[in-house]
């Protein structure tokens, strides 16, 4: 007999159990029509309503139509759609590999979720410091020149010149919070659900349950990074960063406080078969030349310390 597989509530896949066993879990209301399940010669999983008549889980389907007193309804198009035809366009089965893109609009459950870890995290936002810093440079050259020009051509008080300092460095702080606020909420709440960054390392970002996230709550997700930074004086992206790395669901402060989630690209989606734990290239050579970088770096730091003792 064949061997069959479901997927519970909680995303945990069971089996292999008997048709037999299958179907008392149905009668027990253990399982339901919308419960994903999988056997061996089946090309993708399935929802149970799917495979119902294989399973004889209903051995005369009713449409929940009396046609001796619904006949009107019948004919007029009002009559009330099969509860097992609701069942089955209710839910999104797995797929087998192919050439489908991810549909980002629709929340699989019922497998394993690969969170996204620092050193993924790390080289996304290395990416997208690159992209909102060009971006932010571009908008801020323009207004330096011009408020250079202006203050070359006055021959105003000091405290005027300070005045105007003020606002620049007002409209400066203001763009560098601004565009990577709006730039990851533009991007995190678009049908890729990522920035560029996340897109390159194959990672999202989502809600806890797996929903795409709104503009706002994107964008308030990185004000509230930046907030606690400048609180704790920048203590609170050390400990997110430590977060990342030994907490469950790999959540940073932000991300427990907006109830976001970075995960695979390819986490509740109709594949998730395709989630890599690996770090993939991009990761690889982003955190080797940081490494390069580093270790540069503290050479240069231990070559003029040595030198200083020399010459002392």
């Amino acid at each position: 007999m064949s061997q069959w597989y479901y997927a519970d509530a909680q995303r945990e896949r069971h089996g292999p159990i008997e048709a037999d066993a299958l179907r008392e879990k149905f009668r027990a209301g253990e399982i339901d029509l919308g419960t994903l399940v999988w056997r061996e010669g089946m090309q993708q999983w399935q929802p149970l309503s799917a495979i119902a008549d294989e399973l004889q889980l209903i051995t005369q389907a009713s449409t929940g139509i009396d046609l001796r007193q619904d006949y009107a309804a019948i004919e007029n198009g009002t009559a009330a759609e099969p509860a097992i035809v609701r069942a089955a366009t209710a839910h999104s089965p797995y797929s087998a590999p192919g050439s489908m893109p991810v549909d980002q609009n629709h929340v699989v459950t019922g497998g394993a979720i690969v969170q996204a870890g620092f050193l993924r995290r790390f080289a996304a936002s290395v990416i997208d410091s690159i992209v909102t810093g060009v971006v932010s440079a571009v908008l801020l050259i323009p207004i330096a020149l011009v408020m250079g020009v202006s203050l070359a051509g006055m021959a105003g008080s000091e405290l005027a010149n300070a005045g105007a300092m003020l606002a620049f460095y007002g409209i400066y702080m203001g763009i560098c919070i601004l565009v990577p606020a709006t730039y990851f909420g533009w991007m995190h709440s678009s049908n890729n659900l990522a920035s560029l960054g996340k897109m390159a390392v194959g990672a999202k970002v989502v809600r806890s349950n797996g929903e795409r996230i709104s503009f706002w709550r994107a964008f308030l997700r990185y004000i509230a990074m930046i907030g606690l930074a400048v609180i704790s004086c920048y203590i609170s992206l050390l400990v997110s960063a430590i977060m990342v790395g030994v907490t469950e669901r790999k959540q940073s402060l932000h991300d427990m406080i907006c109830d976001t989630v970075v995960v695979d690209k390819w986490a509740f989606t109709e594949h998730p078969e395709r989630q890599s734990r690996e770090l993939g290239p991009v990761t690889l050579v982003i955190v080797g030349l940081a490494a390069l970088l580093i270790l540069g770096y503290l050479a240069l730091i231990a070559f003029g310390f040595f030198m200083a003792i020399a010459q002392s």
